[in-house]
């Protein structure tokens, strides 16, 4: 085999060889391409001279085709169930993907985990099946049952007024106050709060209003102010209990407390002018009911005295006698200045005038044997 000068014979290339194109087919083939000719550089002459155009048809008449075949392939296969994307494994992988987010689904829709201060409430195609307790619970998935969690535990408050403000009452006694309270709730039972009112937090309003007016109605301004909040405070929430229990809320009332009770702002200075001067009035009452027990209590001590006094008089009439009359001088003669004058048939001097002087109140006792004159 001759070989071209300078290259081996094994690498295949022969001095006769044509040379080959870089595009497929050699350069004798190349001029034989109706196709390629056209397209050629000025070198390609049509007779396999030069290089045929790389951007030209191939020789085969048609440019080779993805085996996988084109995209808009691909979507009408898909559609068709024929297969999908390359490497996608058909439509098992399509079921299994679908069996896996099913599982996925009835786990999350089945399984419940129910807090230790929390009640499930459970309804079954619409209907309410059941209450589920505090742990993990099972029921069918949704849509086919659905759970309601509601917290049992949990102490809810309704101020009265909501905002700062008036909340104007009739009382029995036909005057107006200004009432402010909170009335404290919590959920008895859950099937019941869910289902048997439609909105809980306006029931329990409206009954803590109608329950705080039916009393207040019934009450004076002054037991509504002062003294009488604690009785109308328990027969508010024993009121509001039963018409909670009629129209079975399932809701339990904690307490109910007043925070302000006080005449309408404005006739509230009057209001206080009014409340001192009763607060005075009974103060004198006071004082007043204090004297009378004390006079009465001296006056009955007197009383007793003068019964053992005359105890002992009739037994000693004569020796009573005189210790009256001695402790009652004794008690008159105490206090004042005295001449004592004994010796019978003797006049002494008495300047009298000097000691009128000293004392405007002198007294002169003459002592005749046992008998006293003054």
């Amino acid at each position: 085999m001759a070989t071209r000068s300078g290259w081996p014979a094994w690498a295949g290339i022969s001095k006769n060889d044509p040379p080959k194109s870089p595009w497929g087919g050699g350069a004798g083939s190349g001029g034989g391409d109706k196709s390629g000719g056209g397209n050629g550089d000025k070198n390609d002459s049509g007779k396999g001279g030069g290089p045929r155009n790389p951007w030209s048809v191939p020789p085969e008449g048609k440019r080779p085709r993805n085996p996988q075949g084109t995209l808009d392939d691909l979507i009408k296969r898909a559609r068709r169930g024929g297969g999908g994307f390359p490497g996608t494994g058909g439509p098992r992988l399509w079921l299994a993907i679908f069996g896996a987010l099913i599982a996925v689904w009835v786990a999350f829709t089945s399984i419940h985990s129910i807090g230790p201060q929390e009640r499930g409430v459970v309804t079954t195609l619409g209907r309410f099946s059941g209450t589920l307790a505090p742990g993990w619970s099972f029921t069918l998935p949704a849509p086919l049952s659905l759970v309601q969690t509601v917290d049992v535990q949990a102490i809810r408050d309704e101020k009265f007024p909501k905002e700062d403000g008036e909340n104007l009452m009739l009382t029995g006694d036909q005057n107006i106050v200004d009432l402010a309270y909170v009335v404290q709730w919590r959920i008895n039972d859950a099937a019941d709060f869910v289902y048997q009112i439609k909105e809980p937090q306006e029931t329990v309003r409206a009954a803590a209003e109608t329950a705080m007016r039916a009393v207040v109605a019934n009450a004076s301004l002054n037991d509504t102010i002062t003294s009488g909040r604690a009785r109308i405070q328990a027969q508010v929430m024993q009121l509001m209990q039963q018409i909670l229990d009629e129209y079975h809320s399932g809701v339990i009332i904690q307490s109910v407390s007043i925070q302000k009770s006080a005449a309408p702002q404005a006739v509230d200075d009057d209001f206080k002018r009014v409340t001192a001067e009763q607060q005075q009035a009974q103060a004198n009452i006071n004082n007043a009911r204090g004297y009378a027990q004390q006079v009465l209590a001296a006056a009955q001590g007197n009383a007793a005295e003068f019964d053992k006094i005359y105890a002992q008089y009739k037994l000693a009439p004569e020796v009573t006698r005189r210790r009256l009359y001695y402790e009652t001088m004794e008690a008159v003669l105490a206090k004042s200045n005295k001449t004592i004058v004994e010796a019978p048939g003797v006049t002494p001097y008495l300047a009298l005038p000097e000691l009128r002087k000293k004392d405007g109140d002198d007294s002169v006792v003459t002592v005749k044997g046992r008998e006293g004159s003054k």
